[in-house]
């Protein structure tokens, strides 16, 4: 692939978000950006690379120019900018009329607006950010627990790239040891022997297997779970809900069919993103008996359950299972659920209750608060499917798909080897692995794809 083309126009964009607030940034990047910003403001004193200026900010569409604001204006010289260009940040108060006028200047000085992501798109063309690095960027600013800001930052300061470098350092030399040995073959330079090329393929495949591995638990990190509760009505499953929100989200009554509709709320448990689905109660009796807004209720009930990824079925620890309830389990049998006798508090000897239908199960009150720290355990080990937090964990599908490649395509050369197939078909399978590895950091990742990724980032950064 060809490198994509460094543009040299300067590009201009609000990088805070819209609305007011204390602050609001403008930022500028490109060559011309120190000669628009001296026109956007009085500067009272020179820009230095690194250090803020006091600046006021002109109405230059008035008859008479007069200062609205005051502004401190910071220049980062290139190449030592996280664009790599000549970077201007000027900071005002967050007025968006006063933000649109220093834009709308700057655009009228000749810079351009930038496209979503361009800031940061600059910084991995000009080699200051891998792709891994770039995506983090992003996952950064849309972190929304701070285990996600965690796991950006582990990235964005090159986790993930540190955790693959030693795997494509040693498949490099791998793939140089068996090009001597074809080019030379005729200055007696010894052609790697079968074992050697087997021993070294699999240690290759080792840490990437590792890392493959890590996507269990990085994808739900970085993208969270819907958890369903399911069960017929009046078995507590609001109370427990509110439980779980930690607040009275969803309205409780004594009287059965309370919840007409589903009721979402996003929690963190352990840092993992949680979408807690409150659904309508499931009861037995003909469709055609029942209210109609009861049975869309129990219709879209039906359709969070199908579409759920976690699952908790609510059960009433003071009454007998129904014949419903018994099919809700054996329906959820084969998915990540949990079953939860909830009401214990009402049974005056209960017993821990281990697994049901062949689901792990336990007891809880949501009036009490007795089990609930268990249940939040149980979920988050349902969640992460035991998987350990680890520094450079796959976040995305891309990432995962690249690995993947590789992964397969050293398993074929592996194959290859141990089929005695000439060392160029096998070179052909260790390119395609170091093609693949390549694709992760962006060096060898097509201009749609690179398009695709940056095209999300919110525009000013």
């Amino acid at each position: 692939m060809t490198a994509p083309e460094i543009t040299t126009d300067t590009i201009a964009a609000i990088s805070t978000p819209p609305g007011r607030g204390g602050i609001g940034i403008v930022r500028l990047s490109g060559p011309r950006s120190t000669s628009i910003a001296a026109q956007l403001v009085k500067l009272r004193q020179p820009l230095e690379h690194a250090r803020a200026r006091l600046a006021d900010v002109l109405d230059f569409e008035a008859a008479e120019a007069a200062r609205i604001d005051e502004a401190l204006v910071t220049f980062f010289a290139a190449p030592n900018s996280y664009t790599a260009d000549d970077l201007v940040e000027i900071a005002a108060h967050g007025s968006p009329v006063v933000l649109e006028l220093l834009l709308r200047r700057a655009l009228d000085l000749g810079a351009r607006l930038a496209e979503p992501g361009e800031f940061t798109q600059r910084a991995f063309l000009a080699g200051r950010l891998d792709l891994t690095e770039a995506e983090a960027v992003r996952d950064l600013i849309e972190a929304q627990t701070l285990t996600q800001a965690r796991q950006a930052a582990s990235q964005l300061g090159g986790a993930l790239s540190h955790r693959t470098a030693p795997v494509k350092e040693s498949l490099v030399e791998l793939i140089a040891l068996l090009e001597a040995g074809i080019d030379f073959a005729e200055d007696d330079v010894d052609v790697t022997p079968q074992v050697e090329i087997a021993e070294r393929i699999a240690a290759l495949t080792t840490p990437l297997a590792s890392l493959e591995a890590s996507y269990a638990r990085g994808r739900i990190v970085h993208d969270g779970l819907t958890l369903a509760l399911v069960g017929r009505p009046n078995v507590g499953k609001s109370s427990l809900f509110n439980r779980l929100v930690e607040r009275d989200r969803a309205i409780v009554t004594a009287s059965p069919g309370t919840t007409r509709d589903t009721v979402t709320e996003r929690i963190s448990l352990g840092g993992i993103p949680l979408d807690l689905v409150d659904t309508a109660g499931l009861r037995e009796g003909a469709p055609e008996s029942l209210e109609e807004a009861e049975q869309l209720g129990m219709r879209r009930s039906r359709e969070a359950l199908a579409d759920a990824a976690l699952i908790l079925v609510v059960l009433d620890a003071a009454q007998p299972l129904n014949a419903e309830e018994k099919d809700l389990l054996a329906t959820v049998e084969n998915r990540p659920a949990i079953a939860v006798f909830n009401k214990c508090d009402l049974v005056q000897a209960h017993s821990a209750v281990a697994e049901v239908a062949g689901i792990p199960a336990l007891s809880t009150s949501a009036l009490t608060g007795e089990g609930i720290p268990e249940l939040r355990d149980r979920i988050l080990t349902l969640a992460t499917g035991g998987a350990a937090d680890e520094p450079g964990m796959l976040t995305n599908l891309r990432q995962h798909q690249a690995i993947t490649t590789a992964i397969g395509a050293l398993a074929d050369a592996a194959k290859a080897n141990d089929g005695g197939i000439p060392h160029e078909m096998i070179l052909l399978d260790l390119y395609r692995a170091l093609w693949a590895l390549d694709s992760l950091t962006g060096q060898t990742t097509p201009d749609d794809i690179l398009n695709l990724i940056f095209s999300t980032f919110c525009i000013g950064k």
